[in-house]
């Protein structure tokens, strides 16, 4: 472990033979734990600082880098594994930093590994916050939803090709421009600087991040069926905007899950701009409160 700046503290988590992740925590020690699960191929430096600095006011604020992404273990060639293991991963890292139960907020690929996590580890979990995703394979009514759209597809038809680090930087600002949809002004400055720190925190600047998790095995997550037995209180946020998982994924989300409130943020899309912070810090923080709340009363 070593500490940084802001009162961080940095630690390697070794998660399996030959495997480490980069972990983070930050904010107030004494706050209730928060763990911001990021999604495919994402660093967990790219959870926004404007997030992260707000929701470490008064909560301890815990993030990482997935197999395969910033200063973790290149691993999918060497030690192949499913996605299941991330959620595994997650576990680890609570393990590691002493962290019994937190609130888990997950985005993408995160909300997949947050579901599994309320199905085998809900004990860890104080509350669950799921948004741009959708329900584990196998929840009824999932059928008819619809799939992502055919501009982003074309784009991720692309991730693996071959370029130097500027075409690099401009293909992901590419991608996050279609992943952020049209309602909000697209913050073009603001997203290549956020990739160029990623790079800069120990992130490849090729595509391999971005391949590395479409090589991993899928088996094991076709369990959406089992959401209907989850107890522990969740939040879905609605992303209207959203390409990936476009509505009413989150609707159906919210629906497979007892008791799930649904929060819409406006314009929100498969992104986190900085105009959709607000109101998306103002979901969490209501779910971290009401939940902490509930729990002191019931002590």
């Amino acid at each position: 472990m070593r500490a940084t700046g802001s009162g961080s503290r940095e630690h390697t988590v070794p998660v399996a033979d030959g495997v480490e992740l980069w972990a983070r925590e930050s904010g107030d020690p004494t706050g209730t734990p928060v763990l911001l699960v990021m999604g495919a191929a994402s660093s967990g430096v790219l959870w926004p600082d404007a997030l992260v600095e707000r929701l470490g006011r008064r909560h301890r604020v815990v993030v990482w880098d997935h197999r395969d992404t910033g200063r973790s273990t290149r691993a999918v060639d060497v030690a192949p594994y499913e996605l299941r293991d991330l959620a595994i991963d997650a576990v680890r890292v609570l393990d590691h930093l002493g962290v019994e139960r937190a609130h888990v907020v997950g985005m993408s690929m995160g909300g997949l590994l947050t579901q599994l996590l309320l199905l085998d580890h809900p004990d860890r979990v104080l509350s669950a916050t799921l948004f741009c995703t959708g329900a584990l394979a196998g929840a009824p009514g999932g059928e008819g939803l619809p799939g992502p759209h055919p501009d982003l597809l074309a784009l991720w038809s692309r991730l693996g090709e071959t370029r130097d680090e500027d075409a690099e930087m401009e293909f992901r600002v590419e991608h996050w421009q279609a992943l952020a949809g049209a309602a909000i002004p697209f913050p073009r400055e603001e997203v290549l600087a956020l990739e160029r720190g990623a790079v800069a925190h120990g992130g490849p600047a090729d595509a391999s991040s971005a391949t590395a998790h479409a090589r991993a095995g899928t088996s094991g997550l076709d369990r959406g069926a089992e959401l209907a037995g989850v107890r522990v209180p969740t939040l879905v946020v609605e992303a209207p905007e959203d390409p990936a998982y476009p509505p009413p994924t989150a609707r159906h989300l919210a629906g497979t899950i007892p008791g799930a409130r649904l929060v819409t943020v406006p314009g929100m899309g498969h992104a986190l701009p900085a105009a959709v912070l607000g109101p998306l810090g103002d979901a969490l923080e209501e779910q971290f409160d009401s939940v902490d709340a509930a729990n002191a009363a019931n002590a």
